[in-house]
């Protein structure tokens, strides 16, 4: 019995033969390069590492103490027709959370409670908001802080923009330069 002759193998199937093992290997061994920040990031948002950047610790607004963080030491992120956000977390002190039923942050001061801007949600302890920055917004400005309490009162204080986000205030200095 004759043997069929050996069709030849071509060069690229001799190289895919050849580096197979090693290609899928990388495939391996690539996302676990990306594995330390991505633990980082989840330790993050969980409240394991922290509030954030820039924490301003004991702001006190009336009877209250907070605490206050960016998410991330970075410029505002777009999110499409609705403008700029930044993230901020912020937590009551330990003994603080009596009392109060509503948080709120906006930059410049608030002219009613109508208007006292974005509200945190989440645990007394780790609450966050997405506060919208208009990029007409002067590097100089206030953010300002509102709590409402349980008994209907207001209280309210304030905190410059820079101390709280630098990396904001570089991006609206950024902004004023383009035309």
């Amino acid at each position: 019995m004759t043997q069929a002759p050996a069709l030849p193998v071509h060069p690229l199937r001799r190289l895919w033969l050849k580096w197979r093992l090693h290609l899928n290997i990388l495939l391996i061994l690539v996302p676990l390069g990306f594995m330390p920040k991505y633990f980082a990031e989840v330790r993050l948002l969980r409240g394991e590492s922290g509030l954030g950047a820039h924490l301003i610790e004991n702001i006190a607004v009336g009877p209250w103490q907070l605490s206050l963080a960016e998410l991330r030491d970075e410029a505002p992120r777009a999110d499409g027709p609705a403008g700029y956000f930044k993230v901020f977390n912020a937590a009551l002190c330990a003994t603080c959370a009596e009392g109060v039923k509503a948080i709120y942050l906006r930059i410049g001061k608030p002219r009613s409670l109508r208007a006292a801007g974005t509200i945190f949600f989440g645990t007394p302890y780790r609450m966050g908001t997405s506060l919208p920055i208009p990029p007409r917004t002067r590097a100089d400005a206030q953010i300002w802080i509102t709590i409402e309490g349980w008994d209907g009162r207001m209280h309210q204080a304030s905190v410059p923009l820079a101390q709280a986000s630098p990396a904001t205030v570089a991006w609206l200095e950024k902004q004023g330069d383009t035309p």
